[in-house]
């Protein structure tokens, strides 16, 4: 297995990076390499939001478009009976 060093990595970063493998259980050490792996994995959305639900609709089987709402002025829902 390959080893890399990350140079000049902010505290921030790190104490992040702390954190999230707290939250999943693992060491840094373990973490890091499970980030890595998921951000080069084949067939992982690198688009927007929009991209990513577009994908899900995809798989769902939704064929047609679908329509943007931009323009259109927002109302509150009634919550009266």
């Amino acid at each position: 297995m390959g080893q890399m060093v990350v140079r000049n990595l902010e505290d921030s970063v790190k104490a992040a990076l702390r954190q999230r493998a707290r939250r999943h259980g693992r060491s840094m050490e373990e973490e890091v390499p499970e980030i890595l792996r998921n951000a080069v994995k084949p067939g992982v959305a690198h688009g927007g939001l929009g991209t990513e639900i577009a994908g899900l609709f995809q798989q769902a089987g939704v064929s047609s478009d679908i329509a943007e709402l931009r323009g259109h002025e927002v109302e509150p829902a009634s919550l009266e009976p």
